[in-house]
């Protein structure tokens, strides 16, 4: 089942606060996870703003962000830190998870099943009631302070058998799922974004709702808004439209010849 609508006002926000336009009741949940010292799962397609979605929270909080993209060669040490030969002498060197926790900041793994299987077991200490972090090679054992908080995300429609959160893994968190907005609040954030009046996105929104409703093409990712900005941002440029869109949506999205020919199909009904 998809987000429910809020009707409760929004507060205004702070300058400094990224954009970000809230798809339902993804925010109140947030910042009850984290009054609560809960740890957070980010459930989503890529490109469908969950990245802009913490930094947009963590700037409301008032707590500093520190975002982590994982990738296969990512180690729980790359996460807690290291000795490190400086001067002669080896010292210490905290890493970005150790670093969050001395802080009391947020710590966002963003796509954490491409990381090697140990970085999981050494947040499970930070995901209960312990929540804490162990240091094996220094001794320490850190006590997360009340501010700190653990999000992690991923694409479970991208993930295979071979790269999967584990369930007990996955029970260590409270799950929000994101998805792609509906047209007119994509038709907003894009806007937005890129600066390009409306009108001119408006045929960018209603391509990326056809192409995500395809069924016969083999896309390995549907068309994200981060395109679309890509797209509009190129559009208000003064590149042309339809060149804009090979460039920033057909292309990244395909190599393969005949899923191309049919993207530019519907470039061509939908720009003419």
């Amino acid at each position: 089942m998809g987000p429910v609508t809020s009707l409760r006002p929004e507060p205004p926000e702070p300058d400094d606060v990224p954009f970000y336009l809230p798809q339902g009741e993804e925010c109140r949940l947030f910042e009850t996870a984290h009054a609560l010292r809960l740890p957070v799962l980010l459930k989503g397609p890529t490109g469908c703003g969950k990245t802009r979605f913490v930094a947009y929270m963590a700037a409301r909080l008032g707590r500093p962000l520190t975002t982590v993209s994982c990738h296969d060669d990512l180690t729980a040490a790359d996460l807690t830190g290291r000795h490190l030969l400086k001067g002669g002498e080896t010292v210490w060197a905290d890493g970005p998870l150790t670093k969050a926790v001395r802080q009391g900041g947020i710590c966002y793994l963003d796509e954490v099943v491409e990381a090697r299987k140990d970085v999981t077991v050494v947040l499970h200490p930070l995901t209960d009631d312990r929540r804490f972090l162990p240091l094996e090679r220094t001794g320490e054992a850190l006590e997360a302070p009340p501010g700190f908080m653990l999000v992690v995300s991923y694409n479970p429609g991208y993930q295979n058998l071979l790269k999967s959160l584990k369930p007990s893994t996955r029970q260590r968190f409270i799950a929000i799922e994101l998805d792609f907005p509906k047209p007119e609040q994509e038709l907003r954030i894009v806007a937005a974004e890129s600066g390009l009046a409306a009108e001119g996105v408006r045929p960018l929104v209603n391509l990326a709702t056809r192409v995500r409703a395809l069924r016969g093409i083999d896309l390995e990712e549907a068309c994200s808004t981060r395109l679309l900005v890509y797209a509009a941002s190129l559009i208000r440029a003064g590149i042309p439209p339809r060149a804009a869109v090979e460039h920033a949506v057909i292309e990244p999205l395909s190599d393969d010849a005949d899923v191309k020919a049919g993207l530019r199909d519907l470039v061509q009904a939908g720009f003419g």
